[in-house]
């Protein structure tokens, strides 16, 4: 993916399906946005090739994605109250899910109302999570959750880490779940991916990350609903 000067996303490869989290690990926070925007359809790849459930329309990938407290993008601004933030995000859910926009029952039904009256700015780093995750999910077209920097908010992963295991696991509802982050967690066994696995080596033979998310990753179907992304050198 292509910046204004440099490469803005090293050639990477990954995978993730319906019923998992993936981590993936990127030093550098313009790099970790860059993905989150690619993986969730809102920025187009310079090269390569990116597709769910076998569509690699990127119109189709942002309907079925979203986006979660991406700096700089869509993270919550400091000033907004839990209650105003509720009534704004529930606001671009299409009027069909939602009926009217009131973030009070949205609030009582979601067990939020304790925080209600609370700037974002001061809520701790495992309700946001819950909060910011739980809003995203409000569309129930929702299917691919990706977000931006977990990390960011606190240097304990149990802080994030079980609630999005929990999305991705959850029987009635399972979710492809991506998550940028600085460092994989020690306690993490699960699948995993690093921007730029897919750089050629000097004698041109791809790198790939040695994991089973890219591990030479096999066309997604309807069926298996897998995110695809090979930007670049990946082919």
């Amino acid at each position: 993916m292509k910046g204004r000067r440099d490469d803005l996303l090293p050639p990477t490869s990954l995978r993730a399906s319906r019923g998992e989290l993936l981590l993936v690990a990127a030093d550098r926070q313009d790099q970790r946005t860059a993905l989150a925007l690619a993986i969730s359809g809102r920025m187009k790849p310079s090269g390569g090739q990116i597709s769910w459930a076998g569509n690699s329309r990127i119109k189709s990938l942002r309907l079925a994605s979203a986006l979660v407290d991406s700096p700089g993008v869509n993270e919550p601004e400091q000033h907004l109250s839990v209650s105003d933030l509720v009534t704004e995000d529930l606001a671009l859910v299409p009027r069909r899910y939602r009926g009217a926009v009131l973030s009070k029952p949205w609030l009582k039904v979601n067990r939020f109302e304790d925080i209600a009256d609370l700037w974002t700015e001061q809520l701790p780093a495992g309700k946001r999570m819950e909060l910011l995750t739980a809003l995203a999910l409000a569309n129930p077209h929702t299917d691919l959750l990706v977000v931006d920097s977990p990390d960011r908010h606190s240097a304990s992963a149990a802080d994030w880490l079980p609630r999005l295991e929990q999305l991705a696991y959850d029987g009635g509802r399972p979710l492809a779940v991506v998550a940028t982050v600085t460092a994989l967690p020690d306690s993490w066994t699960g699948p995993v991916a690093v921007t730029g696995n897919a750089v050629h080596r000097p004698d041109d033979t791809p790198r790939t990350q040695e994991t089973a998310v890219n591990d030479d990753p096999a066309p997604a179907d309807d069926e298996t609903e897998a995110f695809l992304l090979e930007t670049e050198d990946a082919k």
